[in-house]
């Protein structure tokens, strides 16, 4: 059974803000959750589903693209034969 001190926890796990009268409802809802859940759990199967697997991937096939020069005709920036990024840190 989930409490409202569990559910205040995982809020603040999460980094979202829950207040004191969404508090029974988030804990009514996260209980129902959990119920659901142990209904599943008693579920009893027929055993393993067993499928026919294939690949369904092609095969690679080479084909011809743009050379080196072609691909950076374009790019803003080059260094070294590479596009060049601008950093991010």
């Amino acid at each position: 059974m989930v409490t409202e001190k569990d559910v205040e926890h995982i809020g603040e796990l999460a980094d979202i803000g829950i207040e004191g009268a969404e508090l029974a409802t988030f804990t009514g809802q996260f209980n129902a959750i959990v119920e659901y859940f142990d209904v599943l759990d008693r579920v009893q199967g027929e055993g393993a589903v067993t499928r026919d697997l294939y690949n369904v991937m092609r095969e690679d096939v080479v084909e011809p693209s743009l050379s080196q020069e072609e691909a950076l005709r374009n790019a803003g920036a080059q260094e070294d034969g590479f596009v060049k990024a601008p950093r991010v840190m």
